[in-house]
């Protein structure tokens, strides 16, 4: 758990941007361990990476309840991934891969959007509400991750499934 966590936290230091939109790398590693464990893994995992930010001072600190919600419960819920991860195992079919990093990909994204509304909303552009601009800024950066996320997942399960095998 921990180094996955930890190649989590090195790929969140590629930046990796689109326009003002975000693509997480660290959370397809997320999603395979998730997916070769269990849910309860994945969400530890994804905690340790969320704590990982303040060990390396990466943290945008508002307020201690932002913090909690984007970078306890926003990477935690990450490793919801895992929901999916008896199916695939069963079935090894590719489309619980698709399945998991999108219920991954939304369930830590939400959180990111709820702090968008609640703590980020000053930045938000001229003439846009707090809502419509947290749920632009993180959608969009939610689907860009989902996309990369599905891609290198379906390329690893072709070239190397046994990483998803425990």
């Amino acid at each position: 758990m921990a180094i996955i966590a930890a190649l989590a936290m090195a790929m969140s230091l590629i930046p990796l941007t689109v326009g003002w939109f975000e693509i997480s790398l660290g959370t397809l590693l997320i999603v395979l361990i998730s997916l070769r464990h269990d849910t309860g893994i994945g969400i530890i995992t994804g905690l340790i990476w969320g704590l990982l930010h303040f060990v390396l001072g990466k943290v945008y600190f508002l307020s201690v309840p932002q913090v909690i919600i984007e970078y306890v419960l926003a990477f935690s819920f990450a490793g919801f991934a895992g929901l999916v991860a008896n199916k695939f195992k069963q079935t090894g079919q590719s489309r619980y891969i698709v399945f998991a990093v999108i219920i991954g990909a939304v369930a830590k994204y939400f959180w990111h959007f709820v702090a968008g509304v609640i703590f980020w909303s000053d930045y938000a552009w001229k003439g846009w509400g707090a809502v419509s601009y947290s749920l632009v800024i993180n959608g969009v950066s939610c689907v860009l991750t989902a996309i990369t996320a599905i891609i290198v997942l379906l390329v690893i399960n072709k070239v190397a499934p046994k990483l998803f095998k425990f």
